[in-house]
């Protein structure tokens, strides 16, 4: 039961959400394609809620 509900962790999912929107680190590297992967990660991180969002609301006005 406890190997079930370790696969089953979100907590560390919405952290990630979190992770993902906050400012650089300082000492991070930054160059082009490393800003690009995380622009494009944000971008469908938001894309994915949406959607999951509109999955939601036409399964309660079924």
């Amino acid at each position: 039961m406890s190997r079930l509900k370790e696969q089953f962790k979100l907590g560390e999912v919405f952290l990630y959400f979190i992770r993902v929107f906050q400012k650089p680190k300082p000492g991070a590297p930054t160059n082009f394609n490393i800003r690009t992967m995380h622009t494009i990660n944000k971008i469908s991180i938001v894309m994915f809620l949406f959607c999951v969002a509109v999955m939601i609301y036409r399964a309660f006005l079924r």
